[in-house]
């Protein structure tokens, strides 16, 4: 197989924005204190950057398919594009949180809607087949998580306003590549329902992968959205400390979390992993006074991040018995919501009781995961078994794509099947 970076213009476009979309996640990292001070609000006011980004974002998952079976995944992307670019610049330029609040509801709009449709065009533009694009994708996604923070913090430093101008314009730069670049794309000819994702939570499997989620994603965002304000440090160290975060992040999940799942299986990796990271949680909520001890257990919550967030996206889309492009969309509905409210409630917890409370409710949240995820343990055995057939057959065929996919995709046939392909893969972080 090609190398999986000798690619088209048009995957480039697309993986740039990519890179700049995943920028998002910790872009306000460092910049979290700094508009507390400067706005004169709470940190359970400054939280809701977090909350407002991602409850919007998990709501627009449940009608991307809808959208995009309709107007097509490119009209899609750029629709996402030009949102994010928009709603960016004009948190820069509002001077009050409810303001930035209210615009990074409209960027999560945009996100959601940029994030569900990039892979399924990358997949339609790449050479090498579809691994080869995976591994792309994975890449870009692995330097945004990682260079985010950074970024929030070098032009965070400026002023707290760099940041959003600074993805506005990169965006705009990607969404004029997208269109010149990235070639059209016909409508599916089967077009989704906005009420399939919700059906699909009535199957046990989709459910449980789904609650454990949200039981995780509560301790994680929790750490994330909060663990900034007790750390006290200044915009470029926050950078610093999350940007070591963002690379373990990366690592984890591209290199390290398929070979324990080959190793030692979905489930038994997936209840020691959140054992671990409860027990992070737990560190970070007894010793929050401890500048040195919250640096090193954020940085070394990455690898167990890295390596949860891809075992438990590769599980869900075995176990859920539905179209798989639906079973991300309501998969990550539910996950996103828990991530959203957490941050906000962490904050009115440390507000009303003390700093330490929310970091122990993160903990017992995560320990809450592994009991909801034990619940589906015969149905993850068997999706481990699954996925060594899925592997068999696709190593039988890996020829076969590399000649076939990117034509499949480009004549406009069969572009149903290439979409599910690839959404049914996205990781929805």
């Amino acid at each position: 197989m090609s190398s999986p970076f000798r690619q088209p213009r048009a995957v480039w476009a697309v993986a740039f924005a990519c890179v700049i979309s995943f920028m998002g996640i910790g872009l306000v990292d460092p910049i979290l204190p700094a508009l507390s001070t400067q706005l004169h609000a709470s940190p359970s006011q400054v939280t809701l950057l977090f909350t407002s980004y991602l409850v919007v974002t998990a709501v627009a998952m449940l009608v991307t398919g809808w959208v995009s079976t309709r107007i097509g995944a490119k009209n899609t992307l750029i629709a996402g594009l030009v949102l994010i670019v928009a709603f960016a610049a004009l948190a820069g330029a509002s001077d009050t949180i409810g303001g930035i609040v209210g615009f990074r509801a409209g960027w999560g709009l945009g996100n959601a809607l940029f994030i569900a449709t990039s892979l399924a065009v990358i997949v339609g533009s790449a050479s090498g087949g579809f691994a080869g694009a995976i591994v792309l994708y994975e890449t870009a996604l692995g330097i945004g998580i990682a260079c985010g923070p950074l970024l929030g913090a070098l032009l965070g430093n400026i002023s707290w306003r760099g940041p959003f101008f600074g993805v506005s314009v990169l965006m705009a730069i990607a969404l004029v590549a997208t269109v010149a670049f990235v070639p059209a794309t016909p409508r599916p000819a089967h077009r989704a329902s906005i009420s399939e994702p919700i059906k699909a939570l009535r199957h046990r499997g989709l459910l449980v992968m789904g609650v454990t989620a949200l039981l995780y994603n509560w301790g994680f965002f929790t750490m994330l959205g909060y663990v900034p304000f007790p750390m006290g440090l200044s915009i470029y160290e926050l950078g610093a400390v999350f940007f070591g975060w963002g690379l373990l992040v990366a690592i984890f999940s591209v290199l390290v979390a398929p070979r324990l799942q080959t190793r030692f299986g979905t489930a038994p990796t997936l209840y020691v992993n959140l054992l671990l990271f409860a027990i992070v949680l737990a560190v970070i909520a007894t010793f929050t006074s401890s500048t040195a001890t919250l640096v090193v257990c954020v940085i070394a919550s990455g690898a167990l991040i890295g390596i949860n967030n891809t075992l438990t996206t590769q599980a869900v889309m075995l176990v859920a018995p539905v179209d798989r492009p639906v079973a991300s969309a309501a998969y990550g509905f539910i996950r996103f919501i828990g991530g959203g409210l957490a941050p906000f409630v962490a904050g009115l917890l440390a507000e009303h009781l003390n700093v330490h409370v929310p970091f122990y409710v993160g903990a017992v949240a995560v320990l809450l995961a592994i009991g909801v995820l034990r619940t589906g343990h015969t149905l993850l055995a068997a999706a481990d078994r699954q996925l060594v057939v899925d592997e068999a057959a696709h190593a039988g065929q890996a020829d076969l794509d590399g000649v076939e996919v990117a034509e499949i995709a480009m004549d406009g046939t069969g572009e149903a099947g290439v979409l599910e392909r690839a959404e049914s893969y996205h990781p929805v972080r």
